[in-house]
């Protein structure tokens, strides 16, 4: 073996300004409280390595979206985060309106109107041990990267779906949006190993759960919307506002009814539609489950009138925008 050189610190940033790698041209802009400001080079948007977020997974991020100048659903992802703080005892770094204040600058830095946004709050750095109290205290982590759409084909013809084989986590882990997403990876490396687009968990009785990071609805013969129980789930705030926005089909008369309630596999064999949501797809439609057609195997109509009414509510719904350009 070659010896090893060792980098000076400014032989280290020569070699960070000469890495252009094609996934981080996506990359728009960071504000990090490590740092005290916003940088807009990708090849210096770092964490440091004795971050507990990094070494334990010891952190909470949430994942929104910017749409057309607007930020959809601030205070729905504020509002999980600070349940998740709270949860695991961590501190934030600054008060909401100075958080908010700084994701507004970081999009505003990365000069697109369209761009998913990724906050991180951190334990922070310290020593390499498990001891929250070793660290020096929390840290705020925006990224802000250009907004992509799902393949366009998942909309048009539908998606597949099959069971994970990955156990779900326990208690408080899974309504917490922690940085340790071991499982949700793993479901994610499932998916493609299996050929399908998604897969979804089931918990220890046989209920349906959630996706690697989507949300699950099932539109019945009876034109009921139903969605497994939050217990042992993360509540994926556009689930909830879709839920919300699904009133209005009730009143004509295309809904009878939007609940939680218990769910198995049973109920998506037998379903007139299934329904995957997420930030970044809105709502895509499911037409096969465990390789086996659902219903005609076509996108259904509610699925239609949810995306649109979700896709209207992204551009006219100023109580749940944010403006930012």
């Amino acid at each position: 073996m070659t010896a090893i050189p060792k980098l000076s610190p400014e032989d280290t940033i020569a070699r960070l300004n000469n890495m252009h790698l094609e996934h981080q041209t996506s990359y728009l802009s960071m504000y990090s409280t490590w740092y005290g400001g916003i940088i807009t080079d990708p090849a210096l948007m770092l964490v440091p390595i004795d971050d507990h977020m990094v070494h334990r997974g010891d952190g909470i991020f949430e994942a929104f979206k910017c749409v057309q100048g607007n930020i959809y659903l601030l205070d729905a992802h504020l509002d999980r985060l600070q349940r998740s703080a709270e949860l695991i005892d961590l501190n934030w770094p600054m008060d909401r309106s100075e958080l908010q204040e700084a994701v507004v600058q970081t999009i505003q830095a990365g000069n697109e109107r369209n761009a998913l946004v990724r906050l991180y709050l951190s334990r922070g750095p310290g020593d390499f041990s498990p001891n929250p109290y070793a660290s020096i205290g929390s840290q705020l982590y925006i990224v802000a990267t250009t907004l992509s759409a799902p393949d366009p084909s998942l909309r048009e013809k539908g998606c597949s779906l099959a069971l994970s084989k990955i156990p779900l986590k326990p208690g408080i882990f899974s309504t917490v949006k922690s940085c340790n997403y071991l499982p949700n990876a793993l479901m994610k490396k499932e998916a493609v190993d299996l050929g399908v687009d998604y897969t979804l968990g089931l918990d220890e009785c046989g209920h349906l759960a959630e996706g690697s990071t989507e949300n699950l609805g099932i539109v019945t013969r009876n034109h009921e919307l139903l969605v497994p129980k939050f217990h042992r789930i993360l509540r994926g705030t556009t689930l909830i506002r879709a839920m919300h926005l699904a009133q209005e089909l009730v009143h004509a008369g295309e809904l009878r009814e939007v609940k939680e309630t218990d769910l198995g596999t049973e109920d998506i064999v037998s379903a007139r539609e299934v329904i995957i949501f997420g930030t970044t797809m809105d709502a895509l439609p499911v037409v096969t489950f465990q390789g086996q057609r659902i219903d005609a195997g076509t996108p259904g109509p509610i699925i239609r009138r949810l995306y649109e009414l979700l896709c209207q509510d992204q551009l006219e719904s100023t109580e749940v925008l944010t403006p930012v350009f």
